[in-house]
């Protein structure tokens, strides 16, 4: 009888053993792409994924392609620097590697934009909103849309031959040529008011970038910005409304009737701004360093990219808001793209 103890102890014992060489083979296998899916699919808290990534051999994908695949799949910014890590390619930001864009890119001192659509990326170019004056209320952008003083002002245009010198030297310094495209109207509004609409909008009824899917994902990159801390922006998705065949609507926002000679950081354009986001989702890979995607399929119709203060709050200087400047640059910087009717 006392040797019939041990014997039943030892059963369980050596079962334990003899498992011990698959647990062991198991955990050390490789983790993947799909493992990593699978765990976010499984909702495991994001600072359980990452650690399982970082103490685990593996084997991961990390093409612009996969990539791509991995962040419609849910995966998060931390969870794709561990990848990235693992797969020694350091901490770089996974959107940087997806968009595979140029070295000198990063150095510009102008933001830069690069679309990624059905495994292939492009940059766009970076365009100037003009501004106009109206009486009407910023109310909704088809009422803005219909304004003939509006669609007047943009269709006289702004001498935008300094601005677009200077964009291809790489520089917005000296900028004066640029003027505000209401003043040439100004003469039109017959009452001076103590407040008037501004309208940002960008010339012609229809962008020349026409993407080829209704699902693009952006790399956006303004960590280099010219006098304006990149800490306060990121980028937004917005849908533009075509104005009487003469340009696209922005958005708009009210301010004093000489806002744009101001030099005094007084102006809080983005409190009460209108215009038509796009529900999006936007992840920060560093300093001045976004991914951003629709979160839904867009209908067909004219979009851009643009740059909002975080802070509703932040004041501008009109000044440099006017002659596209510092700050001023920033929020007057669009990236405009298509969705055509016949995308597939």
């Amino acid at each position: 009888m006392r040797n019939r103890k041990p014997l039943g102890l030892l059963i369980p014992i050596m079962s334990i053993v003899l498992c011990c060489p698959g647990l062991a083979q198991q955990s050390s296998k490789p983790l993947t792409n799909a493992s990593v899916v699978k765990m976010v699919q499984g909702k495991l808290p994001e600072s359980v994924i990452v650690s399982a990534i970082k103490s685990h051999p593996g084997n991961f994908d990390t093409s612009p392609d996969e990539l791509i695949k991995l962040h419609k799949a849910g995966v998060t910014s931390a969870e794709m620097d561990a990848i990235m890590a693992k797969s020694g390619a350091g901490a770089a930001p996974a959107a940087a590697a997806a968009a595979n864009s140029a070295p000198a890119a990063s150095k510009s001192r102008l933001p830069v934009v690069i679309v990624m659509q059905k495994g292939a990326s492009q940059k766009l170019p970076m365009e100037k909103t003009q501004l106009a004056e109206t009486k009407t209320k910023p109310s909704s952008m088809k009422n803005l849309a219909a304004d003939s003083i509006v669609t007047q002002s943009m269709q006289a245009g702004v001498n935008t031959a300094t601005m677009d010198a200077e964009m291809r030297m790489n520089s917005v310094a000296g900028s004066v040529g640029v003027q505000q495209a209401g003043g040439v109207f100004s003469s039109i509004l017959a009452q001076r008011k103590p407040s008037v609409t501004y309208v940002w909008g960008v010339p012609n009824p229809a962008s020349a970038n026409v993407l080829q899917t209704d699902a693009p994902t952006f790399s956006v990159d303004f960590s280099n910005a010219r006098n304006a801390n990149p800490d306060d922006f990121a980028p937004v998705l917005i849908r533009l409304t075509p104005a009487q065949n003469t340009c696209r609507i922005v958005g708009a926002s009210q301010g004093k009737q000489d806002a744009g000679s101001s030099a005094a950081a007084d102006w809080e354009i983005y409190s009460h701004f209108l215009e038509e986001r796009v529900t999006s989702q936007s992840q920060k890979l560093g300093r001045g360093k976004y991914r951003i995607s629709p979160a839904s399929e867009l209908e067909p119709g004219e979009y851009g990219l643009v740059l909002r203060p975080i802070s509703k709050s932040k004041k501008f200087s009109g000044g440099q808001v006017a002659r596209a400047q510092g700050e001023g640059l920033m929020f007057d910087a669009v990236w405009t793209f298509q969705v055509p009717e016949d995308e597939q």
